[in-house]
């Protein structure tokens, strides 16, 4: 008997072990239903309220399904944000001060935030926290590098990975990235398949205008960029000023504060689904998810 309960014991940590390691996702009332977490967002770019079930349409490999209830997404954020502090950011640090203050008072303790720089190498200036006064100390130790070139994809592969240790509801990474050189040599699947892992949304700001030879590295960060954010429900957006970094910020901060829960009717299947795409009735606002179900790259 004694024997029996032990090996009982054992396999019930081993399961719990496996759920802890797989991607956190929303979770479904059942195997007939998931959840999905969608921002929502007008022309300018401005996080939308207020909408119900009958607002939304969602489609599994091209087949549409029945949307049961949204609700207001409430799970705890986890933020991550990746600055670029190269020397391409010299004339752009006090933008990004401003940016990152703003964006860390938008959040005001909702979210526990953590902040990195990828200059040189990936940098921790302010550990993960909900202390508003502590993470503002990390932004006014950001200066730009000089003689560096950022190091993005190491970033996103570092921190994907610590997201992926941590029970973690909501994880993001917001990126800060100036148009110049990129160190990385890791490539877009292996970026691409950490941030999946993870569950993470990636949103991007791209700052400046692509110029230059285009080489392996940066080949590899643009499809990062285009890729990642797509298929993980974040924002992408290409700002040609620096001015423009501190109201980019705040709209990002506000689409991660009013996100919904949308709940779907899915049948049994033996085949699971791989692509999934969420979008709003109305043609003036525009709908981010994620475009890829998990474990299915």
């Amino acid at each position: 008997m004694k024997n029996t309960l032990y090996l009982l014991a054992l396999s019930v940590i081993a399961a719990v072990s496996v759920v802890a390691q797989e991607p956190r996702a929303p979770q479904a009332s059942d195997s007939r239903t998931r959840d999905v977490y969608v921002s929502v967002v007008d022309n300018k770019g401005v996080a939308v309220k207020g909408l119900t079930a009958a607002d939304f349409a969602v489609r599994e490999d091209n087949i549409s399904r029945e949307v049961l209830r949204t609700a207001p997404a409430t799970e705890p954020l986890d933020v991550v944000l990746l600055v670029d502090d190269s020397q391409a950011a010299r004339d752009s640090i006090p933008y990004l001060r401003e940016g990152l203050t703003k964006f860390i008072d938008r959040l005001q303790g909702k979210a526990a935030v953590g902040i990195v720089t990828v200059g040189e190498r990936p940098t921790s200036v302010a550990e993960r926290t909900t202390d508003v006064e502590a993470l503002k100390k990390g932004v006014s130790r950001i200066f730009a590098r000089p003689g560096s070139g950022a190091y993005l994809l190491e970033g996103i592969l570092d921190v994907s990975r610590g997201l992926q240790k941590r029970e973690v509801a909501r994880p993001v990474i917001v990126a800060l990235s100036h148009e110049g050189v990129e160190y990385s040599n890791a490539s877009y699947e292996r970026v691409l398949d950490e941030i999946e892992k993870s569950g993470t949304a990636l949103h991007v700001l791209s700052i400046g205008t692509p110029a230059g030879p285009v080489t392996d590295e940066i080949r590899n960060k643009n499809v990062v960029v285009a890729r990642g954010t797509e298929e993980s429900g974040g924002r992408r957006e290409q700002l040609l000023a620096d001015m423009a970094i501190p109201d980019a910020m705040v709209k990002i901060a506000d689409e991660l504060l009013n996100q919904y829960v949308v709940t779907y009717g899915r049948p049994n299947s033996t085949v699971p689904p791989e692509k999934l795409k969420v979008t709003v009735k109305n043609p003036a606002l525009t709908a981010r998810a994620r475009t890829r179900l998990p474990n299915t790259r």
